[in-house]
């Protein structure tokens, strides 16, 4: 009995992953290219969210050279 609910368990996770039962996007063509191209934009933006959270984006303190980003005359 629990080998049987362990492998309906397994089948139930791989199915629910592969988008059969349900629907991640909409069946309408013009609607479904919008919400590709929202996913994509925010994969798009993640990584940017990602070197700011690392603050990689950002001139290092370690150099010798103070930027500050002020134009000087």
């Amino acid at each position: 009995m629990r080998r049987w609910l362990c492998w309906l368990l397994l089948v139930g996770t791989v199915l629910g992953q592969t988008g059969c039962f349900i629907n991640r996007y909409s069946s309408n063509p013009i609607r479904r290219m919008t919400q590709l191209l929202n996913t994509s934009e925010d994969l798009r933006q993640v990584e940017n969210e990602w070197e700011r959270f690392w603050m990689v984006d950002h001139p290092s303190t370690l150099t010798p050279d103070r930027v500050s980003g002020v134009i000087q005359p």
